[in-house]
Parts: C-alpha cells; sequence; structure tokens
C-alpha cells in the first residue's frame, strides 16, 4: 500500500485518475468453447457462442429497459 502523504499532489491526481477509468475489457475462449469476458467484476462473465448471439441481438431492447428503468437502477463505478 502506497502512503499517500509522501505522494505529489501530480501523484496523487494521477492515481485518483487511474483508480477511476473503468477496467478494459478482456476476452479469451473458456476450456469449454464458451465466451469468458473480464473485467466487469471480480468473476468473468461466461456464455456461450448461441448465449452471446441472442444477447447481442437483444442489445436494443435491452438499452431501451435501462432507459426505460434509469431512475430505479443502481450504478456501480
Amino acid at each position: 500500500m502506497t502512503n499517500l502523504n509522501s505522494l505529489s499532489k501530480e501523484q496523487l491526481i494521477a492515481l485518483l485518475t487511474a483508480a477511476s477509468q473503468p477496467k478494459a475489457l478482456s476476452m479469451k475462449v473458456s476450456e469449454k468453447g464458451a465466451i469468458s469476458i473480464y473485467g466487469l467484476g471480480r468473476f468473468p462473465i461466461t456464455l456461450y457462442r448461441g448465449q452471446m448471439e441472442r444477447l447481442i441481438a437483444h442489445a436494443p431492447q435491452i438499452t431501451a429497459f435501462i432507459e426505460t428503468n434509469a431512475a430505479l437502477l443502481s450504478v456501480k463505478p
């Protein structure tokens, strides 16, 4: 752990900026042939090709649902 008292103002700003940036997503093919997406949470999201294609095909409906229910949904940084 870094001692924050020893950092300059510029170093603190850089540290906060890096911490507030979303992590990059990465993907790989799992041992069972599914798509694993890393970077959204502690564990990967793993779906088979057919499941991923169905999810992608429904992206407009999912986006509309999120917009309609935005006031009810929590946002995790």
